[in-house]
Parts: structure tokens; sequence; C-alpha cells
């Protein structure tokens, strides 16, 4: 099993002490957004892969030499202000975090996502380029992979358009990104790439990729996975251990959080202690384990 920690919610930034315990209590247990009732209880012995995405790695970085398992970590790097990304460390800080986290677990399970781009009159194209640039300039050795996404309209992002104030792309927008972004990051000996976007950009020097592919896992693990069944990708399944409405990092682009409110709500009912993120282990729930 393949543990993605997490896309729903940045665990790693706001509750990486309340990871640490349920790794070392050896279980973890998870509420289905769907059906809440239904709890799925997964033991780290059966966990094969640990993926931590997250914009800001500090927290963990003191744990992971407890941690005996695979790790990748997928780290967005975004060149958003506090008007888009209202509690996102420093990201000089982030920079020198992810250097320390490359020394750690090797430059090839660190991968930065810059991610997602859109454009404004503020966050315009020659934004984007120079600060793309400079970013691969600065990770020159500690990182070769990239992943970019263009913003897609989630209901967070409608509800936040005044603020976003984005504009829709054009052929020669992608062609001009396409065109810089793969020019920086082969100059500083990195790939560039999407996943399952509408526009690879391929023919602009992109390759083509994604975000865990089957054959790295097999790489990291010796076992053989299924592409994820929950998306329409071709990446290897995972089991997702985050809440939904849960991370603080308020970004007006997310797609895993849609009402604010409810994120404050949840964060003060998250137990350090408890086995599930958000709330306890109730009578009236039905929990299986998962193993795979």
């Amino acid at each position: 099993m393949i543990l993605n920690v997490s896309g729903r919610t940045d665990i790693v930034a706001f509750y990486s002490k309340w990871f640490m315990n349920r790794y070392k209590e050896g279980f973890v247990d998870v509420r289905n957004p769907f059906n809440p009732k239904l709890v799925s209880r997964i033991y780290f012995k059966d966990v094969d892969l640990i993926m931590f995405c997250t914009k800001n790695p500090i927290p963990i970085i003191k744990h992971l030499k407890n941690i005996n398992k695979p790790i990748l970590f997928h780290i967005t790097l975004t060149p958003y202000k506090n008007d888009i990304e209202v509690n996102v460390k420093n990201k000089g800080l982030i920079i020198e975090a992810i250097k320390k986290v490359s020394e750690i677990i090797g430059i090839d399970n660190v991968v930065v996502r810059y991610d997602p781009i859109f454009f404004s009159d503020k966050y315009n194209i020659e934004y984007h380029k120079k600060a793309f640039s400079h970013m691969c300039e600065l990770l020159d050795g500690y990182v070769n992979k990239i992943i970019v996404s263009f913003m897609d309209e989630y209901k967070n992002v409608l509800n936040n358009y005044n603020i976003l104030k984005y504009r829709n792309f054009k052929e020669d927008d992608y062609k001009e990104i396409g065109l810089s972004f793969s020019k920086s990051a082969k100059k500083h000996n990195m790939t560039v790439q999407t996943c399952y976007e509408d526009r690879n950009l391929e023919e602009y020097g992109f390759v083509k990729g994604e975000c865990l592919s089957t054959t790295l896992a097999y790489v990291l693990t010796g076992k053989k996975y299924n592409t994820w069944k929950a998306r329409k990708c071709s990446c290897a399944q995972m089991v997702d251990i985050g809440v939904y409405n849960t991370c603080k990092h308020f970004c007006k682009y997310c797609y895993a959080n849609y009402d604010e409110k409810k994120v404050n709500i949840n964060y003060l009912n998250h137990d350090v202690t408890s086995s599930l993120l958000i709330g306890q282990i109730e009578d009236s729930d039905i929990i299986k384990v998962r193993n795979k």
C-alpha cells in the first residue's frame, strides 16, 4: 500500500505531531468522505511507501530518521503572496527545507510542484517566468523533477474570483510558459512535466510522466501497483489519509478547502492523540481494516 499524506490537506504542515503519534502507535483511522460512518483502519505494517505532499516540510524533517519506510516528498512551491496563500511559510525557508529533505532522502525522492498556475494582472506570464527560473536556480543540485499544473475552476476558485482575478489561458500562453519553463529546467539539470492536464506541453519541451508512476513505485518498493482508480491519471494507486476542509493555508485556488468556517471548526476538533485526524472514533462507526 502507498500512503498519500495527503492530497486532501497539508498534514505535514499542520498535523505532523499527530501523524508521528499514529506512526508510533502503528495504525491510523480514516473516515470515508462519502460515508462518514465507515472508517478504514490502516496498519503501518501494510504500508510500503509514504508519499508526503506539503507546502511546508519543516515540521517533519526532524522525524524523518524515525520513519522506517521508503519516502517520497512532493513539495508545492508557488510564487504567490499572502493575498492568495494566507498561512504559507516564507518561501526562502521552504527552499532551505527542500534542500534538507533532498540531503536526507535523496534527490530522486523529492519533487517540487509549481502548482497551480493562474494568470492575472498581478501574476502575469513574465512574473511566472522569472519566479520559475529563480526557483530552478536556487534548487539546482537538490531537485531534478518539477511538476506544474494549471488552475481549474473548482468551487473554491469560483468563490474567490474577486481575489484571484484570473483570466483564461490562450494558446500563446501555453507556448510561452512551455518554452520558458523547459529552458529554465534544462539549464539546471531538471525535467518539467504536467500530470493529467488537458495540455501536457510536450511539444514545448515538457516530458511526459505521472506524479507517481507505477514504475517508480516498483523501484522503491519491489511491488507492482494498479493505477489509481479514483483518478483518471496513470499514477500508482494510493490511499489518502487526509480530511477535506482542514488545511489552514487557506489557498484561494484549493480544491480540498471550500468552506473556511468549516476548516476552523475542524481544526478545533483535532486531537493529536486521536486515531482520526479530526474527531474521535464513535460507537456507531464501522471500522474495516484496509491493507491495499
